[in-house]
C-alpha cells in the first residue's frame, strides 16, 4: 500500500489490480493463429458482425424477445403518466445534451 500525501489521516491506497473485464477479446497471436487456420481451410471462415448474427442466434429465442419488445413499449407506456414521461424524456435528454 502506498500512503497519499497531503491527506489527513494517514489515508491509504490499495495497490490490488483492478478486476478484469469478463469477455476478453483475444489478444494478437490468438488472432494471428485464426488467421492461419481460416487461410489453410483448416477452420471455417468468421463472417462480419452484420452477417453472422441471423446465422447465430437462435430463431425461437429471437421471436420470443421480438414479441416481448413489440408489447413492453406500449405497456409501460400505459403504465406511466404523462408527467412521468416528461420527466423521463427531460432526464434522456440531458444525459444526451447536457445541461441547458
Amino acid at each position: 500500500m502506498t500512503k497519499v500525501d497531503g491527506e489527513r489521516g494517514g489515508r491509504y491506497l490499495s495497490l490490488m489490480p483492478k478486476k478484469k473485464p469478463t469477455k476478453l477479446r483475444p489478444d494478437v497471436n490468438e488472432i494471428a493463429h485464426r488467421v492461419m487456420l481460416e487461410a489453410t481451410g483448416q477452420a471455417p471462415k468468421t463472417l462480419p458482425p452484420g452477417q453472422r448474427d441471423n446465422q447465430q442466434k437462435n430463431p425461437a429465442a429471437v421471436e420470443r424477445g421480438r414479441k416481448g419488445g413489440k408489447k413492453g413499449g406500449d405497456a409501460r407506456a400505459k403504465a406511466l403518466s404523462k408527467e412521468r414521461r416528461a420527466e423521463i424524456a427531460e432526464g434522456a435528454a440531458k444525459a444526451r445534451w447536457g445541461e441547458s
